[in-house]
């Protein structure tokens, strides 16, 4: 499964598909993504091609900014809300008094696995009501047709999109429109949940405003862990190792604590190009803890055409870093002192064979 957290990826897209609506009228056929120029509901003074959702734009960027300042031409995403040259990201300009329109509702959903059948029923119904869905383009392309066909206006991101995306969805929830905002897992696991709401304050207004709701999807740790056999059956931690939110000195340090006690740990955010090391490291500091021959399971992208799933011991996992196994859409699942594999499965006891004959 690949979270929210990682911005390793391409971030070139068309510009055709950067520009955002957020609800208002453009004279122009809904439910597309190539207009140019979009008001949110708020009030504009400009013609640029670029959405502002109400705020100023002293470019002709074609890249949705959604309340952040722009300050240059370029319509790739810079991994936030603002675009500049030197990629810093800045406080969002649009706020809640720039909208007239009533507000519509906001869900953040979590779509599961990457097969439609993962999906919860909840979900689902949640995405059919939704005027507008908002998501990063990976998640996008794995809705079910029914969903995207039922769509008025589809907007999506490639990685590193993760501010702007969200502050999109807000924009157009408040601009009246009822908008969902979709990752794989569920939206409380390294996904936009927690963002969504900070945005939501930023702008000065309220969760009750938009009626936002999460509706919850299955974690990578859960579905990936029901590939493997029942290793999250006791005590369990998840540690991700993007450091691109969370220095690599803190994430370090939960590691040492987490393999140090009995817990099973999932590992979210593996491998990138840009952060070999830290895999390495991880590596390191778990055989420092325990025992080579811990058992540790591997699920590559989840619920996927591509699937793949390996059991292996821990001596052996820092020699798979370089196999294709392990990239952004893995999971790991490293086994405790009780942990063994079986007939191809992982098992952790939970410890009814301390208190029951069986």
């Amino acid at each position: 499964m690949s979270t929210d957290t990682d911005t390793d990826a391409d971030t070139d897209r068309e510009s055709d598909k950067s520009n955002s609506h957020c609800g208002a009228s453009t004279g122009d056929t809904a439910g597309t993504a190539s207009d140019s120029g979009s008001t949110c509901g708020a009030s504009s003074s400009d013609d640029s091609s670029a959405s502002n959702c109400g705020a100023s734009s002293s470019d002709d960027s074609s890249a949705s900014n959604c309340g952040a300042s722009s300050s240059d031409d370029s319509s790739a995403s810079n991994c936030g809300a603002s675009s500049s040259d030197d990629s810093t990201e800045k406080e969002v300009d649009a706020t809640v008094d720039d909208f007239d329109a009533d507000p519509g509702k906001l869900v953040a959903v979590g779509l599961g696995p990457g097969h439609p059948e993962g999906m919860t029923e909840r979900a689902r119904a949640a995405l059919l009501e939704a005027d507008h869905i908002v998501g990063y383009t990976t998640y996008i392309e794995l809705l079910p047709d029914e969903v995207v066909e039922g769509a008025d206006e589809i907007y999506d991101t490639p990685m590193c999109g993760e501010v702007s995306r969200t502050e999109e969805s807000v924009d157009r929830a408040l601009a009246g429109n009822d908008v969902a905002i979709v990752g794989s897992g569920d939206p409380n696991v390294y996904a936009l949940g927690g963002l969504a709401l900070e945005i939501l304050e930023s702008k000065g207004a309220t969760p009750s405003l938009v009626d936002f709701e999460v509706v919850p999807g299955v974690p990578a740790a859960q579905s990936c862990a029901a590939r493997l056999g029942a290793p999250l059956v006791n005590d369990t931690v998840s540690i991700s190792l993007s450091d691109h939110l969370v220095p690599m000195p803190e994430i370090e340090s939960r590691l040492h604590a987490a393999a140090k006690e009995s817990f099973t740990i999932t590992i979210y955010n593996p491998w990138s190009r840009k952060r070999r090391e830290n895999f390495q490291k991880c590596c390191e500091i778990l055989l420092t803890h325990r025992d080579p021959e811990t058992p540790v399971g591997i699920v590559h992208a989840a619920g996927r055409e591509d699937e793949e799933v390996l059991i292996t011991d821990l001596g052996e996992l820092a020699g798979l870093g370089e196999n294709e196994i392990i990239d952004m859409t893995t999971t790991i699942v490293v086994g405790n002192e009780e942990t063994y594999a079986w007939d191809d499965r992982m098992v952790t006891p939970r410890g009814y064979e301390t208190k029951y004959d069986y």
